[in-house]
């Protein structure tokens, strides 16, 4: 199972990608969860202590790495470089792993100029995630910007679908249509929803008829446990296992649709 996860700041996608991870793991899959969203705290959604968060250093950050093997500095645009370096030990080589024996790959950000930032970390990371999307066999499970940065049409191939999380607010819907808009440029056609801090039936409502041509996957309703795991430092699912029920049914509805 190959998902990518997105949507607008602040609508929970990362405690989405956390939580479903975890379920993942739970249903016996071997799970590769992939944090390709600068603002987002994947590790934390995941329980990882801050020992372990503190030692990451996200893959286009290791400028050694990433001269090697594309045969340029990192931060160069306009240079010659290789356009099909060596990624496929990447991921064996840099992740960490919690105690539910999730991994946890961290790409980083790309800085942006330079011909819509074709640089050495750019192709690094794109082909990176093309060989993750076609070439491992654990579920992949990756936390997105909104932008859709890292993906290209190489890689949409190996992806079963592409989920927006959204909340009940204007913002959060214009958001998943650029991003379905976006999705689909690169030839990725599933693209399904999940209502998350849904407090009413009117805020299903509302969802339901703002986003009326998009296929639902489930509702995740609000939280106060969320906040305080984030305070605590915590993932979600540990300060309050009932989380993982709502995940799970969205879990068993995307299985139906893939």
């Amino acid at each position: 199972m190959k998902l990518a996860i997105s949507g607008k700041g602040g609508v929970g996608k990362t405690t989405f990608a956390g939580c479903l991870s975890k379920v993942l793991a739970d249903e016996g899959y071997k799970v590769l969860a992939i944090d390709a969203d600068p603002d987002s705290n994947l590790a934390s959604a995941l329980g990882f202590s801050p020992d372990q968060v503190k030692n990451i250093t996200p893959i286009a950050e290791m400028t050694k790495l990433i001269e090697e093997r594309t045969g340029a500095k990192k931060g160069t645009f306009g240079g010659f470089f290789k356009l099909n370096p060596k990624v496929d030990d990447i991921p064996d080589k840099f992740y960490i792993e919690n105690k539910d024996g999730i991994k946890l790959l961290v790409l980083g950000s790309v800085p942006q100029g330079g011909g819509g930032c074709f640089c050495p970390e750019n192709v690094l990371l794109k082909n990176l995630i093309r060989h993750l999307f076609l070439e491992r066999k654990e579920a992949i499970i990756i936390d997105m910007e909104a932008g859709l940065e890292h993906l290209g049409r190489g890689s949409t191939a190996g992806i079963d679908a592409f989920i927006v999380v959204v909340e009940p607010g204007v913002r959060s819907i214009q958001t998943a249509y650029h991003i379905r808009k976006l999705a689909g440029d690169i030839g990725i056609n599933r693209v399904y929803v999940v209502g998350n801090k849904v407090s009413s039936d009117e805020d299903v409502e509302f969802l339901k008829k703002e986003l009326k041509d998009f296929e639902f996957l489930g509702y995740i309703k609000f939280n106060p446990n969320i906040i305080k795991a984030d305070r605590e430092n915590k993932a979600p699912f540990e300060v309050d296992p009932e989380i993982l029920k709502e995940v799970k049914k969205i879990y068993l509805r995307l299985k139906e649709l893939i």
